[in-house]
């Protein structure tokens, strides 16, 4: 038994209010991070994306080298560490550790040898160092608070210019780097400063909402671009390959491209209103695409000579995700720790501009009125095509699993819960069971037709038609037969050495899988209710997710260790491992395809799906 990974279902950035987040890009790819993941996302077809999951603490900014080999991502600690981009290894080119608290911004220079690194320190604010060994190659000063920003002009002679909340650009000479002089344009927060490609500019934006434009050289001001539409906070810009041309992104929900030569604005689209939709950051992704983040986490893709809107909306998950369920072969859904549900799909091909009202057709956000708060379960129902979603927002609701081009969504049917849910299967009838911190609640048409307060301390469920397994605190497993109106105890099965984390039926009903928070997996006789194997425990932590191939003979089991084991039914003592499926625990587990080689999806802490193919050999 053999895997590999086949691609990526990538995250999308993380927002936060009132901080600008950089992008960058390169050709096709936009490059950004999401807790300790780089994501260099391939706007063309997500499946060929790559991430990079070394960092110990949170990354805040990675950029790519001009020169394509290498990329420089930063983290709050102060961090950066320089890696190899090109091969699937990501050999580490050096770790630095350059200011005392969070990076927000780098810049190489065009050279590819020297990296500047801002943000926020204690003892300084900014270091500029070679990207080989991490020795000083200047120095970073004038400013009296945080760094947002930084940009250095990639011909000689070399000249850097620093963005600070301090309201101030600082100039600075180059190489060694050294303090030229103070630019004082602004007067609230400057969020973004970058140099065009050419080197005959710079542009600074801020939280006065005014765009300025300086001498690449001289570091003097050449004018104030007065024409701006923008009535908030302009939090970051990006320059045209050609460098007659740059756009920025503002609070006030805007976009606006301007022509250099003439100092006015060429097109501003406006994405709606509230904080949603409010824009944070942007990179120039080719000669065409212009990339903006909206708050919520959407990636816009404009393209200058098309319309009024986006050409495309990349939405994925910008949080963890915590539970998946399969639509059919090709699409599955992802419940997230925000709340928030998203459909993706294997059958993918390169995108191109498409209708402003379609997402992107490699995931979509749920339509509907959803959850509030972290999705804790997902469970399809067999009988009806729908899936059944429980949070903690106390509710459990249903989605249309959709259609042919129909895209799943939620439905108006909803039902409160008597306390917030843990797990929640689906018997053969249509029952939806929901195993709660306090109770057992089942539904059926959106009406509480059952409710059962345990004996002991419950902890995970699973249904094959009517026979219903519940997982206990007390490491035991009681099977209960369901005659749709109660659950009744026929069975206790012993053979785990900690709390019940996860359960699952094999597709013929025969076999039951059980996992807990000792990492260990126990296989049960359904029918016989014995235990045939507890030596599926080469995991060393808790058990989240259990998955049966179609043919009922190997299991999939995810981690919070970060790890994948696949398990054989035929040969208890075979397995095959993925390793860091899901960097920062793996949350769940979900077989997409029994066939050969079989297809296999896992996401988890870092937001991103990733899929695999399994090879089973005889």
């Amino acid at each position: 038994m053999s895997s590999k990974p086949t691609g990526v279902f990538p995250a999308n950035p993380v927002t936060t209010r009132g901080l600008s987040v950089k992008l960058s890009a390169v050709k096709d790819k936009v490059i950004y991070t999401n807790g300790k993941t780089v994501i260099i996302r391939n706007l063309n077809n997500p499946l060929l994306s790559t991430t990079y999951s070394e960092h110990v603490h949170n990354a805040t900014v990675a950029r790519i080298s001009p020169s394509g080999y290498y990329c420089a991502s930063a983290d709050t600690n102060g961090t950066v560490r320089v890696w190899d981009t090109v091969g699937e290894d990501q050999t580490l080119k050096g770790e630095y550790k350059v200011i005392s608290g969070r990076i927000n911004d780098l810049a190489w220079d065009g050279e590819s040898k020297r990296i500047i690194a801002v943000g926020d320190g204690r003892e300084k604010f900014g270091h500029a160092f070679m990207m080989e060994t991490g020795s000083s190659t200047g120095e970073i000063s004038g400013h009296s608070k945080a760094i947002n920003a930084v940009s250095i002009r990639h011909q000689r002679p070399f000249r850097a210019a620093t963005a600070a909340d301090d309201s101030t650009i600082v100039f600075h000479q180059g190489v060694p780097f050294k303090y030229d002089k103070t630019i004082k344009t602004h007067t609230k927060f400057v969020q973004d400063v970058q140099y065009a490609p050419s080197g005959d500019h710079f542009v600074s934006v801020g939280s006065d909402a005014k765009i300025f434009l300086y001498d690449g050289k001289t570091g003097d001001t050449v004018s104030e671009f007065t024409a701006n539409p923008h009535t908030g906070s302009i939090m970051a810009s990006s320059w045209c390959p050609d460098s007659a041309s740059f756009v920025t992104s503002s609070a006030d929900c805007t976009v606006t491209l301007w022509d250099v030569q003439n100092q006015k604005p060429v097109s501003t689209w406006k994405l709606g209103s509230g904080v949603d939709n409010q824009q944070v950051g942007n990179a120039w992704s080719g000669n065409r695409d212009i990339v903006s983040l909206s708050m919520s986490g959407d990636l816009n893709i404009f393209d200058p000579r098309v319309g009024d809107k986006p050409a495309r909306i990349i939405s994925a998950p910008q949080k963890a995700i915590t539970a998946m369920a399969p639509v059919d072969d090709k699409t599955f859904l992802g419940g997230t720790a925000d709340g928030r549900v998203y459909s993706f799909t294997t059958s993918l091909a390169p995108q191109k501009a498409v209708s402003t009202t379609t997402l992107n057709d490699e995931s979509r956000h749920i339509a509907g009125a959803g959850h509030s708060n972290f999705v804790s379960g997902l469970a399809s129902n067999t009988r009806d095509h729908n899936i059944y979603s429980i949070g903690y927002d106390d509710r459990v609701r249903e989605i249309d699993a959709g259609s042919g081009s129909d895209a799943p969504s939620f439905t108006s049917a909803s039902a409160s819960t008597a306390s917030q849910p843990k797990s929640v299967a689906v018997t053969g009838d249509g029952t939806v069971l929901v195993l709660e911190i306090n109770s057992i609640e089942a539904f059926r048409s959106n009406q509480r037709v059952f409710e059962q307060t345990p004996k002991f301390v419950q902890s995970a469920i699973a249904a094959s038609n009517s026979v219903v397994a519940i997982g206990g605190e007390d490491q035991k497993v009681r099977i209960n037969d369901w005659d749709g109106k109660s659950l009744r105890e026929v069975a206790v099965l012993e053979g785990n050495k900690g709390i019940i984390s996860a359960l699952a039926f094999s597709p013929d009903g025969k076999l039951l899988a059980s996992g807990d928070s000792s990492g260990r997996v126990a296989l049960f006789d359904v029918k016989e209710k014995l235990l045939i194997t507890s030596r599926w425990s080469f995991h060393s932590a808790r058990i989240n997710s259990l998955s049966w191939t179609s043919d009922s003979l190997h299991c999939a089991s995810a981690s919070l260790d970060t790890h994948v084991y696949i398990w054989s039914v035929a040969k208890p003592t075979k397995n095959i491992v993925i390793k860091k499926a899901a960097p920062g625990g793996a949350n769940s587990v979900l077989w997409l395809d029994s066939g050969s080689p079989a297809k296999l999806a896992t996401a988890g802490a870092d937001g991103c799906v990733r899929l695999w193919e399994v090879k089973f050999h005889a």
